[in-house]
């Protein structure tokens, strides 16, 4: 398994160049915070998640305080950024210290029954794993009575052991209707890679592991978390495994107290897409959409959809991505807004001067069109976006950059107002 500095250069360095892309539409484009890499944070490679207010959520993977290894700089942050007319003002909800607390999210937050923001770092917790085995976590605000002058305090629900419980959980985590928690490791001591469970009881988390994957054709590290349905039905992809080790989305049905896995699809042959790391859209009808971050007729990843029939399930591609090859395409979850327009993020190459897009898809009678919502430049604005997008109440759109000023800056906060 890399080390957390070979899984940094990881995300940060890309490898392809995209091309041919529509024209730049007439958006406006505003960067609302720009990390520091100090008390701020630096690197925010997760999306956002907003309130009914309008103010958004995210995590920082570096900054904040303690001397997390290898760089010795600060563990990592939970942030908010509060909207008012006057503008945006940046708030530190929670400063991770290493260890026990956690190191290093990836992942985003997400916002539990109780009010409180639940999400998992990639190391920290116990030491069976280099530096740590990673763990989740819950961020809970003040009560009402001291909102202005106390903390938002963090309690650990579970820290994975390195075993068969699996570990470096990089994705997010989802709730079902119980208030039962999910989300997947992107490693295990028995596969590469499971989806857990974590059961509240009497303010104790129980963890229950529903799937160790093979990395055969049920496929194999999991990056993104999972989707539930309103069925109880678990959906995620893996970027290994499946036919030609090109990845798969896969399904999980409870019987009783045992979970079935099924293949929904394996990705083979790079003109169908390969590497699906994005998350999955459910839709209420049961089709599934993803992305895939390479492969395609255009080698620069696709957009699909996956719809299940009694004679199983049809991939449909709905956009091929323009690139050269490599690995260009969507990283994170696409958002779909009300009328099923789909967007996203691509990360570029900056070496050949492309560092990432924020694209939108209409669909149309002639099929599928893609419109360039941002292009990066690599300075201020940042790069290499691997951020799921989200709509304010507002109807702009926000995400994040994971670095700016050519790579030498922490990251930046957006808003495209359309």
């Amino acid at each position: 398994m890399p080390s957390h500095n070979q899984r940094n250069a990881a995300v940060i360095i890309l490898f392809a160049l995209l091309a041919g892309l529509a024209p730049v539409a007439a958006q406006t484009f505003t960067v609302i915070h720009t990390f520091s890499g100090g008390a701020d944070g630096g690197y925010p490679y997760a999306g956002l998640i907003v309130d009914q207010s309008g103010n958004l959520y995210g995590t920082a993977n570096t900054g904040g305080r303690g001397t997390c290894p290898p760089q010795n700089i600060g563990c990592g942050t939970v942030f908010k950024l509060v909207n008012s007319k006057s503008g945006w003002t940046f708030q530190r909800l929670y400063a991770f210290r290493g260890n026990n607390d956690g190191q290093g999210p990836y992942g985003p937050v997400t916002f539990g029954p109780n009010g409180s923001l639940y999400g998992t770092t990639v190391d920290g917790g116990v030491n069976n794993c280099p530096s740590g085995c990673g763990l989740v976590y819950e961020v809970k605000p003040p009560a009402a009575s001291c909102e202005t002058t106390c903390s938002w305090t963090e309690s650990v629900l579970y820290r994975f052991q390195g075993n068969t419980d699996g570990f470096y959980p990089i994705g997010g985590v989802a709730f079902d209707s119980a208030g039962n928690l999910y989300g997947t490791t992107t490693q295990a001591s028995a596969g590469p890679g499971s989806v857990y469970e974590l059961k509240p009881s009497a303010g104790k988390w129980t963890e229950s592991t529903l799937w160790d994957f093979t990395g055969n054709t049920d496929g194999g590290n999991p990056y993104s978390g999972v989707t539930l349905d309103g069925t109880g039905k678990i959906f995620g992809t893996d970027i290994a495994g499946g036919m030609n080790n090109s990845g798969a989305v896969f399904e999980l049905t409870r019987s009783g107290n045992a979970w079935t896995e099924t293949t929904v699809h394996d990705f083979y042959g790079s003109s169908n897409g390969v590497i699906p790391l994005a998350g999955l859209i459910v839709e209420k009808s049961g089709k599934l959409i993803g992305a895939t971050t390479s492969g395609g007729s255009r080698n620069g990843g696709t957009v699909y959809s996956l719809t299940p029939s009694k004679s199983g399930w049809k991939l449909s591609t709905l956009y091929d991505l323009p690139g050269p090859g490599g690995e260009p395409g969507p990283w994170a979850k696409l958002t779909m807004d009300a009328a099923g327009n789909l967007y996203g993020t691509t990360q570029g190459y900056p070496p050949g001067g492309d560092y990432g897009t924020v694209f939108k898809l209409t669909h149309t009678s002639s099929g599928w069109k893609e419109t360039i919502l941002h292009s990066f430049t690599g300075g201020s604005d940042g790069e290499i976006p691997y951020s799921t997008l989200v709509f304010g109440p507002n109807g702009k759109l926000y995400g994040t950059a994971s670095i700016s000023l050519g790579g030498a800056g922490y990251g930046t906060v957006f808003e495209i107002t359309p």
